[in-house]
């Protein structure tokens, strides 16, 4: 059951980051490439939790998560500050 959630959760950061990226395309908002990117980097998180915790249960992926976790908050960020309309 868990990993069924784990995936719906991957599943749902892609979808978001898809339409953020289609909206991107369609209107050209800087903010929508950002949050679009940020929804990528989420997306290559909860695919790495499923491998961390089903796939290799023996080797850790610790580091390789929160790398992608700090990139998504870091990829949002920039966009908050450093973009503008």
């Amino acid at each position: 059951m868990v990993v069924l959630i784990y995936t719906f959760c991957a599943l749902t950061a892609a979808a978001c980051a898809a339409l953020l990226l289609v909206s991107y395309a369609r209107l050209r908002h800087k903010f929508l490439f950002w949050s679009g990117l940020c929804f990528v980097a989420l997306t290559g998180n909860s695919i790495l939790l499923i491998l961390d915790a089903f796939v290799f249960p023996d080797m850790s992926l610790h580091i390789w998560r929160s790398a992608s976790a700090f990139a998504a908050v870091a990829l949002l960020l920039y966009g908050l500050i450093f973009e503008e309309d």
